[in-house]
């Protein structure tokens, strides 16, 4: 009888002309709040509630807002960051879209010390750069999404243009940091690697940088608009 009930079910949504699989819900078209369950089941804990910035504070110009649901930047430069710890031996998750075909922003991480100001961690940290065209501002590959500013050339440049959505993983494991940006590894990065020498006053200093330290989200300014919806860590494996 339950077999029966079912096969008319299906029948029934087969002659309504339901199609599975285009209603099928895709990770990147949940809504946040069902997209932070799932994260949370499969061992991720949210940083982003979605509806407040509890735990973050912001330094520097502009400020931080929630939109529909997700982080975005009004006016800069500046960097939100999270106050309560700082991380390492752990991947952070960041989920995110340019408001335009292409905007300027970044997630910075191994920040030595609680950020008083915005240059601080410009220049001490590192920051996981999000912008899919340096050329535009007179910079090269070592400054495109998924690099360590600066420092890394791309292995690959798969970073999507706006308003698509992006996944970035960055994990912290002691002294090595791997950058991969929708599924495809860019950056993999130990320290004391050699590095290109410093261009620019805006790019970090050279010199190694601690395994643990506090990360943070950047608001360029008000031309670099870019959307936050997840913002997610996970400890790594023990070995």
């Amino acid at each position: 009888m339950i077999a029966k009930k079912l096969l008319i079910s299906f029948s029934l949504f087969v002659a309504l002309g339901f199609n599975l699989e285009s209603n099928l819900v895709k990770p990147g078209d949940m809504p946040v709040a069902l997209q932070q369950v799932s994260s949370l089941n499969a061992g991720w804990r949210p940083l982003f509630n979605g509806s407040n910035l509890a735990g973050w504070k912001h330094v520097g110009k502009g400020n931080m807002s929630i939109e529909n649901g997700m982080i975005r930047g009004n006016g800069g430069m500046g960097l939100l960051y999270w106050s309560k710890e700082m991380f390492s031996n752990c991947t952070l998750r960041v989920v995110y879209r340019m408001q335009k075909e292409n905007s300027n922003s970044g997630v910075y991480i191994r920040i030595p010390v609680e950020p008083r100001e915005e240059w601080m961690p410009v220049h001490y940290g590192y920051e996981v750069q999000i912008d899919n065209r340096p050329e535009t501002s007179n910079e090269d590959e070592y400054h495109i999404t998924g690099t360590l500013y600066s420092l890394t050339k791309p292995l690959a440049k798969p970073g999507k243009r706006g308003p698509q959505w992006n996944t970035m993983d960055i994990t912290l494991d002691g002294p090595r940091t791997m950058v991969f940006v929708n599924g495809v590894k860019v950056t993999d990065y130990r320290e004391g690697d050699p590095v290109p020498t410093r261009k620019f006053d805006f790019e970090p200093y050279r010199g190694l940088r601690p395994n643990a330290g506090y990360i943070g989200l950047q608001n360029h300014g008000k031309d670099d608009i870019v959307y936050f919806k997840e913002v997610s860590v996970k400890p790594l494996a023990r070995k």
